[in-house]
């Protein structure tokens, strides 16, 4: 089992507050995301200089590192690795978003996804649209994050 890492409100605004600085840095478009209490859901479109396992990179060591510096520990955040998948076309997209948004609520932690501070889902949050080239019907590879896990304890 995960540990729940970010139901720490510390933890899970430091997550957020480095997804929001890549963002601005440029390193990657942020159309949605949701911090679960164990894992992260993003569905993001890498910069032209930015691989999706850089923007990863940036993620999850920018928040590792803010975490042990703030909270003075130097237990492990995140697991190894992450789940990709490519988004096809608006459809996709759009089933994604719903995806991200209904994660909180499949796992009766709200009501409705806007109950859920630590998500795109109020409007607490400015996105980005979804990648022209999707809304034109043209294949460009746009990715998702899919599921991003904090490591369980080792015993």
């Amino acid at each position: 089992a995960n540990r729940t890492i970010f139901q720490v409100t510390e933890t899970a605004e430091i997550v957020v507050e480095i997804v929001f600085r890549h963002r601005a840095a440029g390193a990657y478009l942020l159309h949605e995301f949701v911090v679960m209490p164990d894992h992260l859901h993003l569905l993001l479109t890498p910069g032209h200089k930015t691989t999706m396992e850089k923007a990863m990179q940036l993620i999850k060591g920018g928040s590792s590192y803010e975490i042990h510096k703030r909270r003075e520990h130097r237990m492990e955040i995140w697991q190894p690795g992450f789940h990709e998948q490519t988004i096809r076309d608006v459809r996709d997209f759009q089933h994604k978003v719903e995806y991200i948004r209904m994660n909180l609520v499949e796992a009766k932690l709200v009501e409705t996804p806007e109950q859920w501070p630590y998500s795109s889902a109020g409007s607490r949050f400015k996105l980005d649209e979804m990648p022209k080239g999707l809304a034109s019907g043209a294949k460009a590879p746009v990715h998702v994050q899919s599921v991003v896990g904090a490591k369980a304890p080792t015993p």
